[in-house]
């Protein structure tokens, strides 16, 4: 019988709980630079909002990763 690796798990759900607020904070920020495009800030905080959810897909994928590594044992 295989256990959980306790290790990863618990380093996969702190990619997961990293992402959590990169999920909400590049589109958020995204809205308020399509809101904004007239400002000369335009283009500054459209690439942050755009690098922003870049991080949070690959903090997704990085933890979900993980928690198969730990879960499955691979």
């Amino acid at each position: 019988m295989q256990h959980t690796n306790q290790e990863l798990l618990f380093k996969g759900l702190k990619y997961l709980a990293g992402a959590l607020p990169l999920l909400f904070l590049g589109p958020v920020i995204m809205y308020s630079a399509f809101g904004n495009q007239d400002k000369f800030l335009f283009w500054p905080v459209l690439i942050l909002s755009i690098i922003l959810c870049i991080a949070a897909g690959y903090l997704i994928f990085k933890g979900i990763k993980t928690l198969m590594k730990a879960l499955f044992n691979d």
